[in-house]
């Protein structure tokens, strides 16, 4: 089924509202959330509580969390990239309501995080900007998230993840090496913390 994309912009705290009233089941499949993302785009301005930069790494700050899914913002300036990275078997969706930035999806040809050896082939490339959120395949979910240098404009993501994770696995393509790391925000509830990034 197709939503038209919506002719206005919702506040961030519409967009806790309408997450908050999904059915749970909703956040098992990717589309229903994928669906809502692009039906309901947030307006920027509403984000400003939310939003840290740091001119060495993005930032991730925390909006809002439930036992079912957790929504966070986060800033990239121009240049910064995500860790190639995977969400522990959940879902995730990322919207871009400022800028536009490139996903970077791989498919895994060995993975052994006991040993900390892996094998990775990248596929897909995709671009999101303001119309044109997106899901992560849950077949597929290890990817990386890039603010190319030469675009020279900061970007906002929104990120959702079903049933809130503190560590995810992070990968060396070049290397051929993984590991678990622990998440952190910079960020939580508009309120900053003490703790250094994730991945």
């Amino acid at each position: 089924m197709s939503i038209a994309v919506s002719s206005r912009l919702y506040t961030v705290q519409e967009l806790v509202a309408g997450l908050r009233a999904l059915p749970e089941a909703g956040f098992d499949i990717t589309e229903p959330v994928r669906a809502f993302l692009e039906a309901h785009p947030v307006d920027p301005v509403t984000l400003a509580p939310y939003l840290t930069w740091d001119a060495q790494h993005y930032t991730r700050n925390l909006i809002d969390r439930t036992s079912i899914y957790e929504l966070m913002a986060i800033c990239w300036s121009a240049g910064q990239s995500s860790s190639v990275h995977n969400h522990k078997n959940q879902n995730c969706w990322m919207a871009v309501p400022v800028g536009r930035l490139m996903v970077q999806n791989y498919r895994v040809e060995l993975e052994d995080v006991a040993t900390g050896v892996c094998s990775l082939e990248p596929t897909d490339l995709i671009e999101m900007n303001p119309g044109a959120p997106a899901a992560v395949n849950p077949q597929e979910p290890v990817h990386k998230v890039m603010n190319p240098r030469e675009w020279n404009d900061p970007a906002v993501s929104l990120h959702i993840y079903s049933r809130p994770f503190d560590t995810c696995i992070v990968y060396s393509y070049e290397q051929g090496t993984c590991g678990e790391i622990k998440l952190h925000f910079n960020t939580e509830y508009g309120l900053p913390l003490k703790q250094p990034l994730m991945h």
